[in-house]
């Protein structure tokens, strides 16, 4: 029922800072300076990479089998009569 989620972007916002914490880690093993800044990109790239994610599951909307939009206004109620009460 929701969309498809393209999440490519995510993913690879992920690799990227998984390589960044890698060669962070490298780098701080060998006292490289700028191993903090590798990091920091790192960090960025993890939280991009999680808005990314988190986005379009938060403003999916509900489509039918042909792709078109439903409404997701609640219609409103129908008043009960004695008939259908019975």
């Amino acid at each position: 029922m929701i969309k498809n989620l393209k999440l490519t972007k995510a993913i690879v916002a992920i690799a990227l800072g998984i390589t960044a914490l890698i060669a962070a880690k490298i780098m701080e093993a060998y006292k490289v300076s700028g191993s903090q800044v590798v990091l920091a990109i790192a960090g960025v790239l993890f939280i991009a990479g999680a808005l990314i994610f988190i986005y379009p599951i938060l403003f999916a909307t509900k489509a039918d089998k042909d792709g078109k939009h439903v409404e997701l206004k609640p219609a409103a109620k129908e008043p009960v009569t004695e008939e259908m009460a019975s």
